[in-house]
């Protein structure tokens, strides 16, 4: 024998009230996770840098040198937004340039020089010194930006 269930019009608008009251009340919960909120834009990452110098002294007597950056090798993630700051603390002037990031400037002994960029694409970018650009000239100062 199979029974007949009959839905009186008020009993259908009170499950729908109640569901709704249900469904609203889930949301307002999960609002942080459910609802979308308008992207803040990515903060900034600051990197620091130096220019530092290896001196030494040869059998013969002769003074040897090379500059480097230190850390020579930095990591950023593909889409950062990166302040890169270099104080100058070894070598009066080192001009340089990051190859592929179209940045160019100058630290100078006692001065920090901050260059902003946002790295887009992944690979690895050079920052090289155009003081210092062979051991005939107390290098290669050259210090590397991977983008992951």
């Amino acid at each position: 024998m199979s029974r007949v269930w009959i839905v009186k019009r008020k009993h259908f608008y009170l499950a729908a009230a109640a569901l709704l009251l249900l469904l609203s009340s889930l949301l307002y919960v999960n609002r942080g996770s459910i609802v979308p909120t308008a992207a803040e834009p990515t903060a900034e990452r600051t990197i620091h840098m130096v220019t530092g110098e290896f001196k030494s002294t040869t059998a013969d007597g002769k003074t040897i040198e090379a500059y480097r950056w230190d850390p020579g090798t930095v990591v950023v993630q593909k889409g950062e937004r990166i302040k890169l700051s270099i104080y100058g603390v070894n070598g009066q002037s080192h001009p340089f340039l990051i190859e592929g990031l179209n940045i160019s400037g100058e630290v100078k002994k006692g001065k920090e020089t901050v260059v902003h960029f946002t790295a887009n694409q992944e690979g690895t970018y050079r920052i090289i010194c155009l003081t210092h650009t062979d051991i005939a000239h107390s290098g290669p100062m050259i210090g590397y930006i991977v983008v992951d």
